[in-house]
């Protein structure tokens, strides 16, 4: 009867192997096998079913599935805590114990029941842990979606490029995966341990687990205090992680490798097509665009950007360089460096390149050279941007860096706030950075990237003051800590790294708190190096094996993870927003379009720059249509007017007061010989250069009438100035220009009647123009006369009555003797002095020489032009060469060898005019136009007004909403 009651108790366990083996059923099974091998009488099956079904019932509240309670004496014994088995009293049966004989099956049964489930859960838990890792690493693999293009056209070839066995080997096995996962036996056995320990319960059930765990196990639970378990448990996590995460670095690598491979085919060509834009690519130029954007609405900019402040050589640049993967930027040993903010686009690329937004040149960041030109460059633009006087300034410099595996986002280094201002800064150094740094931070949508040097102390920091007054709240900082090597080896309490951290010793709060390490203070040092010496440290650091720092806030590579997902976080949640607001700017800047300029294009400066352009190259092209006789007679009269005084006062006077012909042709040939030699081919160039000033001048300043459009004026008169300015005559032209004045001056034969009186005619015009002026001249030294002096109420100075006084009696000495030479002899000085004084007007001896001068100049005017008048008939005694006359025209042929150079000149002049003058001007200008084109501060000079800013702003607000729009949608097709 016992052998049958024992195998209705091990039918029930077997039977139902989903319910708990709590250790109060294990118990009472145990209870009835034992005592049952001394019942004499017999007890149902069904009567036992029972008992073990409301004991089990009666152990677990929470079960959903009961029985309905039997109205039995059994009821009083379904409590585990009071279960006096051997108090039961089925019938009148007789108990006996033997526990030799039946104990130790009952134990057997419940060990090989518990190994079962033992082995189950482990199982069960080891598969959940393999296809939760599985997981991870899936979604840690880059998203390849952009490239789903590429597959149909390569998936048959790749293989030639890719070996899948070697990738396949290298891939960890399933015998290594199994290891990298923690032990589970060795966990579950502590937590037992742990369990049974704290676990209170009844004398009986403590003496039985007691019995049922054995001895062995409690000496070790004795032997391992529960500190060291916390710090076995924490050095196991971390070798832990440290192993997940350079799987996944190789990982990584390797993925890179593919998309290297795949996109380096793209770019040979296969496709042909043009690869499609990256987001990161598509903001930055958003960005550019709205920094040279100045709206007159008040359109701010709060797009979002990564913004790096820090205290000057605090780790910044070295930070930046980091997350770029390159040493970039220039350095120095502790002088400033950075002196403009520095915007950086990080992208994924093929290739690990940089290059400037206004440049075409591509820097290769894996070789040396490259580098060092990339840092002389970045170094030469930032001093070109600091105006003399200042230190630093507030023009950014737009770099470009892609490589794979970079983290895509925009960075802005910005120069290092200092505390003192030293020698060779300007005076305002301090209070500029400041500026600069705080118009950057006071963006509502710029997360603030606050980096502060660990090996100081942080009372000295300044800029956390900044980024707390900017940001309060600390909604849209990350706080970053550098040389944490050095800080963990100079300070003395490792607590206050922890401080420093989780920012207790600031009074700034932050998104997050990140610990990194950036180099060993060598410049020369790699960046493969760095990442290095950093893991090194972080695993055989203190502050991360007592737990002072997490895992995910150490390296500059978890660094630039949360960086670029608050930074992707941050744009999603404002970019359609800014777009929103310049849809509003752009509806106001076209209804004031429409209500000023109805009847106008919506012309910007650089289109209103190529429709200037062309007027004036039309204009210089108009040159060419001036006729040869108005050239040759502006020229011809602009070249009398130039040399006519000469002619007149050192040529022809002096020649004229000699005493017969022969002297005045000889005094003539001489100093005609003299001037072309000299100074007459230098003026015929001066005046062709001015002359085709002027009509260039005209030209370009000549209204157009009703299209005319005023808006050109100064920018015309720019390119005017400094066209004419550039341009120079051909050196050449002077040499022959001398050699055909000097023969066309040599020439004296007059051939007929109508040169000879075209002769007559300009030497009077030349006589009458200079007696006119000998005139005025004289009546401005002696004062008006008495008409004037009735007619106008205008009286005499007494200078001028000396000089009037004078000149009346010079006059009178001039009518004795009408002959007299052009020079008064001392005596006749001082007759005319004693004959003033004497009339009681003192008068001084260089008084009366001027007063001759021009006294004299007159008289000698009149008479040369009363002999013009004789000539007119005396061409018939020039062709006899003045044979048996008294008539001497020895002038008239002076004035016609200067009328005939003056034409042959003209002629000349127009010829190098036409055929080469204006086209080298014409050329001039092209260039002049090309350099403004390229100038910007030129044409924002010269195209000034309400129209062009409107227009301006106008270009601007449209290409900002189009490319937002383009952005945006292409972030919800990322989506």
């Amino acid at each position: 009867m016992w052998r049958l009651r024992r195998a209705a108790v091990a039918w029930i366990l077997a039977c139902c192997p989903g319910w708990p083996r709590t250790p109060g059923l294990s118990e009472v099974c145990q209870s009835l096998v034992k005592h049952s091998s001394g019942i004499k009488g017999s007890l149902p099956l069904q009567k036992l079913h029972l008992v073990s079904r409301s004991i089990y019932h009666s152990h677990h509240p929470t079960l959903k599935l009961q029985r309905p309670q039997l109205r039995t004496s059994f009821q009083q014994f379904s409590s585990l805590t009071n279960l006096p088995l051997r108090k039961l009293k089925f019938s009148p049966i007789k108990y006996g114990y033997q526990p030799r004989r039946n104990f130790w099956p009952a134990r057997l049964a419940t060990r090989l029941l518990k190994l079962r489930y033992l082995i189950l859960g482990s199982a069960v838990g080891g598969g959940y842990t393999a296809k939760k890792t599985f997981d991870q690493w899936k979604d840690m693999i880059p998203d390849l979606s952009e490239y789903k293009w590429i597959v149909p056209d390569i998936v048959w070839e790749i293989d030639e490029y890719i070996d899948f066995e070697k990738i396949r080997k290298a891939l960890p096995s399933s015998e290594d995966l199994v290891k990298l996962a923690p032990d589970f036996d060795k966990i579950v056995e502590s937590l037992s341990l742990l369990k049974d320990f704290f676990t209170s319960g009844s004398p009986e059930e403590t003496a039985f687990r007691a019995t049922d765990r054995g001895s062995e196990s409690d000496k070790h639970f004795r032997k391992v205090s529960d500190k060291e378990k916390i710090d076995q448990l924490q050095e196991e996590l971390l070798h832990t992680q440290l192993k997940y995460q350079r799987i996944l670095e190789r990982l990584e690598k390797e993925n890179k490798e593919l998309r290297k491979l795949v996109l380096q085919k793209d770019d040979k060509g296969i496709h042909h097509r043009k690869l499609k834009k990256s987001l990161i690519d598509m903001y930055s130029e958003v960005l550019d665009v709205l920094s040279d954007y100045d709206a007159s609405y008040n359109t701010q900019d709060h797009l979002p950007r990564v913004v790096v402040v820090g205290d000057q050589s605090a780790g910044k640049t070295s930070v930046l360089e980091m997350i770029a993967q390159a040493r970039i930027f220039p350095r120095g040993s502790g002088e400033m460096m950075t002196r403009s903010p520095v915007k950086v686009t990080l992208s994924e690329g093929p290739h690990h390149v940089a290059l400037f937004k206004d440049s075409s040149r591509e820097f290769d960041l894996t070789k040396e050279e490259d580098l060092a030109a990339l840092r002389h460059e970045i170094e030469l633009r930032m001093r070109k941007n600091v105006k003399e006087g200042c230190t630093v300034s507030p023009e950014t410099i737009s770099l470009n860096v892609k490589g794979p595996g970079l983290q895509r986002m925009v960075l802005v280094d910005l120069p290092g706030v200092i505390n003192t201002v030293t020698s060779g800064m300007a005076p305002d150094t301090k209070e500029t950075i400041f500026s600069i740094s705080k118009a950057y931070m006071q963006n509502p949508n710029a997360i603030i990237l606050c980096i502060q040097d660990g090996s100081v102390d942080a009372e000295r920091s300044i800029v956390t003051d900044l980024v707390s007054q900017m940001d309060p709240h600390g909604r849209r900082t990350i706080f970053v800590l550098t040389k944490v090597d050095l800080a963990e080896k100079n300070v003395a309490s490792p607590s206050r790294i922890q401080q420093i951290i989780e920012g207790k010793l600031f009074p700034m709060k932050a998104l997050g708190y990140f610990a990194v390490v950036t180099g060993k203070g060598n410049s020369s040092e790699s960046i493969e190096a760095i990442r290095e010496y950093e893991e090194e440290f972080f695993q055989n650091s203190k502050l991360l094996k007592t737990s002072m720092l997490k895992a995910h806030q150490v390296t500059t590579r978890n660094l630039s993870l949360a960086v670029s997902d608050c930074f992707w976080k941050m744009v999603r949640e404002s970019v359609e927003q800014q777009a929103d607001s310049f849809k509003a700017t752009r509806f106001n800047l076209e209804t004031e379009w429409k209500n000023n300029y109805p009847r106008l294009r919506e012309l910007d400066r650089n289109e209103l720059f190529e429709k200037a352009k062309n007027e004036i190259l039309d204009e210089v092209i108009s040159l060419s249509q001036v006729t040869p006789k108005h050239w040759e007679e502006i020229l011809q009269q602009s070249l009398w007017e130039r040399v006519s005084t000469h002619v007149i006062e050192n040529i022809y006077l002096p020649a004229a007061q000699t005493m017969n012909s022969g002297t005045f042709n000889t005094t003539v040939d001489i100093k005609l010989k003299q001037w072309t030699d000299k100074q007459l081919p230098n003026k015929a160039v001066e005046v062709a250069w001015e002359t085709l000033q002027e009509e260039f001048s005209r030209f370009m300043t000549e209204p157009k009438g009703k299209e005319h459009d005023d808006i050109f004026d100064k920018l015309k008169e720019a390119v005017k100035e400094e066209s004419i300015k550039r341009h120079k005559w051909n050196d050449f032209a002077e040499d022959s220009l001398r050699v055909i004045q000097h023969n066309a001056l040599e020439d004296r034969s007059i051939s007929d009647k109508q040169q000879w009186d075209a002769a007559i005619y300009f030497m009077e015009e030349a006589l009458q123009a200079r007696l006119k002026d000998t005139e005025n001249a004289i009546e401005n030294m002696v004062g008006p006369d008495w008409k004037k002096r009735w007619l106008y109420w205008k009286n005499r100075t007494q200078e001028q009555c000396v000089h009037n006084e004078t000149k009346n009696e010079l006059e009178k000495m001039l009518k004795c003797n009408e002959e007299h030479p052009a020079y008064l002899a001392s005596d006749e000085i001082t007759t005319v002095r004693k004959n003033l004084e004497s009339r009681g007007v003192e008068v001084d001896p260089s008084l009366i020489k001027d007063t001759w001068h021009q006294v004299y100049r007159r008289h000698f005017l009149k008479t040369a032009l009363n002999h013009c008048n004789l000539c007119r008939r005396g061409f018939y005694y020039y062709q006899r060469h003045f044979v048996d006359s008294e008539l001497e025209c020895n002038d008239v042929v002076l004035f016609w060898r200067i009328q005939r150079m003056l034409a042959i000149t003209a002629n000349t002049l127009r010829q190098q005019l036409t055929n080469t003058e204006v086209r080298r001007l014409e050329k001039n200008v092209k260039e002049v136009l090309e350099d403004f084109a390229e100038d910007g501060e030129k044409k924002i000079k010269l195209l000034t007004g309400k129209r062009v800013q409107l227009a301006e702003d106008l270009k601007k607000v449209r290409e900002i909403q189009e490319k937002l729009d383009a952005f945006i949608e292409a972030l919800h097709q990322e989506k």
